[in-house]
């Protein structure tokens, strides 16, 4: 069945199914990379959960009122529970206040839908006080996880959830998605399919929000011009951009794609480009490193993003990555 969504229709056509043969599950989890879509699949299951006009079973119409107002995560029957955004944790005083919520009958809908989003965020305690609900769920609850891997969640939360696990899907496949679907012209829809390495969520962030792929390009020549900055430029650069923890956590992701697609070229493999209108830039910097060189620059990017998903300092991640980048190896930006 058509939910509207690119990629991963098996996870589409089995729960439409579900929902068609009123064999929903008390609870789901769906893991996957970030922009690999896990939210808005949740948000369809819920809309099919409680859609007030199907056109056939199982398939929501995404056109009633039920259907906009969880699109627009603001139905009265549906409860969104995330990280506070200052200890981005999720307590459990969120998850008591959640079950609170789910002990009461809908209010309009079928169902009431929980959804947890980036449930690896949750405190020790949170995720044993959600134990009770999954252990004991009401007849009119479902609830909906989203992680990045089953492997970051306590084994007793994965299961007693239905586990889903998204992948992203071929850059070529994505990219005629893009062009047949949401009319993206074919050059474009190439570059977001490659930016976004087959995460179609992720492109279709970027292709509703034109700044980002600007902020990429910024970040990306900033890479490029540090590889030639002294120690204390670098310095100067890892506390400007310490000071929002988000937008480097982003700007590293960025990074990352740039250093694979380094050691891609260094290994001579055939695997396409993130950074498909970088090449150029891609092909000087590996000229002059070996193998194991763009191993270890990849590396300390993802061990920096590592350290950002603890509570290290931000500003002292940032200075020792700038010692791990290489020196002297001027490259003209883009």
């Amino acid at each position: 069945m058509d939910w509207g969504l690119l990629g991963n229709d098996w996870a589409t056509d089995l729960l439409a199914e579900q929902v068609a043969q009123d064999k929903v599950r008390h609870a789901y989890l769906l893991t996957g990379p970030q922009g690999i879509g896990r939210r808005t699949l949740a948000l369809r299951l819920a809309q099919a959960l409680n859609c007030l006009q199907p056109p056939s079973p199982g398939q929501p119409c995404r056109a009633c009122r039920s259907c906009v107002q969880i699109e627009r995560m603001q139905h009265p029957d549906l409860a969104v529970l995330q990280s506070e955004s200052d200890s981005r944790m999720i307590v459990v005083d969120q998850v008591r206040q959640l079950q609170h919520s789910l002990s009461l009958h809908p209010y309009e809908a079928r169902y009431r839908v929980a959804l947890l989003l980036h449930f690896e965020e949750a405190h020790p305690s949170a995720s044993n006080a959600l134990l009770k609900t999954l252990e004991e769920p009401a007849p009119h609850v479902v609830l909906i996880l989203t992680a990045e891997s089953a492997e970051r969640l306590f084994p007793t939360i994965v299961s007693r959830c239905e586990v889903l696990r998204l992948r992203p899907m071929a850059v070529e496949q994505l990219s005629l998605g893009l062009q047949e679907h949401f009319n993206v012209p074919s050059e474009q829809a190439n570059l977001l399919a490659h930016i976004s390495n087959g995460r179609p969520g992720y492109a279709l962030r970027i292709l509703r929000e034109p700044e980002l792929l600007d902020q990429r390009r910024l970040w990306l020549d900033e890479l490029l011009q540090l590889m030639s900055w002294s120690r204390v430029e670098r310095f100067a650069f890892a506390e400007s951009i310490s000071k929002d923890r988000s937008a480097m956590h982003l700007m590293l992701l960025v990074w990352l794609s740039f250093w694979r697609d380094v050691l891609l070229k260094v290994a001579t493999t055939r695997l396409p480009a993130a950074n498909s209108d970088y090449v150029a830039q891609v092909d000087e910097v590996a000229a002059h490193l070996t193998l194991s060189q763009a191993h270890t620059y990849l590396a300390a990017v993802e061990r920096t993003l590592e350290l950002m998903e603890t509570n290290i300092n931000p500003r002292l991640a940032a200075e020792v990555l700038m010692l791990d980048l290489p020196f002297n190896q001027p490259v003209a930006p883009d």
